[in-house]
């Protein structure tokens, strides 16, 4: 029986990402021939990613694939080489593309890729196969912080709640009495460097 759709969700946790990119790479060896280190960087073309970590403001943010339930890119496509699996993946079929990246321009979150080498559009497949068998996609295995987290949705969120809520009782519990909840009292000044008691002195002053 085939699985619903979005029944399996990667959730994303940007405060745990360090930006080590090991996602990145495991991505590329799972998609290479040899499907090891060692022999992927070795293979030309090299194989691609499909998954990329971009940096924003002080966080890194690894961005995939969201196989939307309704897939801009599905409806955009002219020969139907993006399709969706049984398990609800948004897939592409190579020997249908025709490289005319329709999908690029409608997708809400840029991730779709045109290949120059092999002429066809690179994008996330949710690492099918591993699922499939079981196991859960490369960037996820290959996470070291757990900034990636692979299951069931409704598994995958209620463990974020958990750990929300685990957050707010470490909180409340680690605060001394009701002073959590009233103004909180100034710090204690500071004695200043010689340099910063200069700034201070000669900071009203305007030069000409």
């Amino acid at each position: 029986m085939a699985a619903e759709v979005a029944e399996y969700m990667v959730y994303i946790d940007p405060s745990k990402c360090m930006g080590c990119r090991a996602c990145e790479v495991a991505c590329a060896v799972e998609h290479s021939l040899a499907k090891n280190v060692y022999g992927a960087i070795l293979e030309e073309p090299r194989p691609k990613y499909r998954i990329k970590v971009v940096a924003v403001d002080s966080f890194n943010v690894p961005i995939r694939c969201q196989h939307c339930e309704r897939a801009p890119c599905i409806n955009a496509c002219p020969t139907k080489a993006l399709y969706r699996s049984d398990e609800g993946f948004v897939m592409v079929n190579p020997l249908a593309c025709i490289g005319c990246k329709m999908c690029i321009i409608v997708c809400p979150f840029g991730h779709l890729r045109y290949d120059v080498h092999a002429k066809t559009i690179v994008k996330c497949d949710f690492c099918a196969d591993r699922v499939r068998e079981g196991r859960v996609p490369a960037c996820v295995e290959a996470c070291p912080t757990g900034a990636l987290r692979f299951g069931p949705a409704e598994e995958v969120l209620k463990e974020v709640a958990r750990g929300r809520a685990k957050q707010l009782i470490s909180g409340v519990t680690s605060a001394v009495g009701p002073a959590m909840y009233g103004p909180t009292a100034p710090p204690p000044p500071q004695e200043l460097s010689p340099l910063q008691a200069l700034h201070e002195k000669y900071s009203p002053v305007r030069w000409y």
